[in-house]
C-alpha cells in the first residue's frame, strides 16, 4: 500500500509541474501532458526504488533528471509540433529534479519504515536436531530401586 501512495503522490505532483510548464508555458495539450506524466512517474518510481536501495539521494536525483529529460524530450517531440522542445524539456527536467530530491527523502523514510514493520527472523534452512542413545533415561533408574 505504501508503494501505491508514493506512486500516486509522484504522479499528481509530476502532472502539476508538467502542466504548469508544458501546458501553460509551452501550449502542450492536457492529454499529452497527462501521458508524459504517467510515463515519467512510472519509470521514475521504479528507478527510485531500485537506485535508493543501492545509492544516495543525489545519485537517484541525477538518474531521475536524465530519465525525465529523455522521456519528456522524446514524447514532447513525438506528440507535439513545436520549436521549443529542448527549452521546455530542460525547464521541466530541472523542475522535476528539484521535486525528486525531496520526494526521495520521503521514499527512503517509507521504505525504511516498511522494512522495520516487516522484519522477520528468517531461517537459512540449516537446521539440526539433537539425538541421544537413551530414549527413556529414567526407566533404568526406576527399575534399580
Amino acid at each position: 500500500m505504501t508503494h501505491v501512495k508514493l506512486l500516486a503522490l509522484k504522479f499528481v505532483i509530476t502532472l502539476g509541474i508538467l502542466f504548469i510548464i508544458l501546458g501553460l508555458g509551452f501550449d502542450v495539450s492536457f492529454g499529452n501532458v497527462f501521458l508524459i506524466s504517467l510515463v515519467v512517474s512510472a519509470l521514475g518510481y521504479l528507478g527510485d526504488v531500485t537506485i535508493l536501495k543501492k545509492s544516495s539521494n543525489t545519485m537517484a536525483t541525477a538518474g531521475d533528471f536524465v530519465l525525465s529529460f529523455a522521456v519528456i524530450y522524446f514524447m514532447t517531440d513525438a506528440l507535439t509540433v513545436g520549436d521549443d522542445v529542448f527549452e521546455a524539456t530542460l525547464i521541466s527536467a530541472i523542475s522535476l529534479a528539484i521535486f525528486e530530491y525531496f520526494f526521495h527523502q520521503s521514499v527512503a523514510r517509507s521504505l525504511d519504515q516498511e522494512k522495520e514493520e516487516n522484519h522477520e527472523v528468517r531461517s537459512t534452512g540449516q537446521l539440526q536436531t539433537e539425538a541421544s542413545e537413551e530414549l527413556f533415561p529414567y526407566e533404568e533408574e526406576d527399575k534399580e530401586k
